[in-house]
């Protein structure tokens, strides 16, 4: 069974840069210690007769249908634009790039 000790806690806060104080490592030695054992549990239930999945439920295609409709013409894009310019939008300069 894992088994975390204080000083292994210390030692993961200090290359996490993590400032804990004495009664956090006793708390977090406790908690570190108790996840362990449930991903060891985990691994001793884990078959080799059951395949990997990546859902708890079967999934079918949850896409919606892709529906080809009428879009915007360019006038119509370019009717709420504050500038535009040879059919595009105009917005400023950014980055002091030359033209």
């Amino acid at each position: 069974m894992p088994n975390i000790s204080r000083d292994e806690v210390a030692h993961l806060a200090r290359l996490a840069r993590l400032a804990v104080t004495d009664d956090e490592l006793d708390t977090f030695a406790g908690q570190l210690d108790v996840i362990l054992q449930s991903v060891a549990r985990v691994g001793e239930v884990a078959a080799e007769d059951i395949p990997p999945t990546s859902h708890a439920v079967p999934l079918t295609n949850v896409f919606r249908a892709d529906l080809v409709r009428p879009g915007l013409t360019q006038q119509q894009a370019l009717a709420g634009a504050p500038a535009a310019e040879e059919g595009r939008f105009r917005v400023p300069r950014i980055l002091g790039e030359e033209a």
